[in-house]
């Protein structure tokens, strides 16, 4: 029986931050970013189960797209950072996603594109422009052992 008495940790939202090396200028830290923080999803599957007559056959992808999405306070300069980022060019390189806990290993990204800023309503009382990232993150690396 599984010890029940195992400490669940915890979580430290100020720990999330999203970082660009090739436009450090664009990383972004807790104190940029609205309650949302930054959410990623893994689009497609990490493998495919073919139907056979008697069973399945796997066919393992070799990537699968990925999104990030995160709000920037508009009251901050890194919210219009960003926008002027898309104006001049909205290809990034890589990123890297660091999540709110230690136990979980940072999410790195390739050939990342800033896909959408929404600035939201211009109305005083919403201060969050959302930003959505699309790139690519390789799954099933021993494919390339074989």
């Amino acid at each position: 029986m599984a010890n029940p008495n195992i400490p669940q940790g915890t979580l430290n939202r100020i720990r999330s931050n999203i970082t660009i090396p090739g436009n450090t200028a664009l990383n972004v830290t807790p104190a940029y970013m609205d309650k949302s923080f930054v959410t990623v999803t893994f689009d497609g599957e990490f493998d495919n189960l073919i139907p056979t007559a008697t069973g399945g056959v796997t066919s393992p992808e070799p990537y699968v797209m990925a999104t990030v999405s995160f709000g920037l306070l508009r009251t901050q300069a890194l919210a219009n950072a960003w926008q002027s980022q898309v104006k001049a060019l909205s290809d990034l390189g890589n990123v890297s996603i660091f999540p709110d806990t230690t136990a979980y290993a940072e999410i790195d990204l390739v050939n990342c594109v800033v896909s959408h800023i929404d600035p939201g309503p211009f109305d005083g009382t919403n201060p969050s422009v959302k930003v959505t990232l699309r790139g690519i993150y390789y799954v099933n690396n021993d494919l390339w052992n074989i």
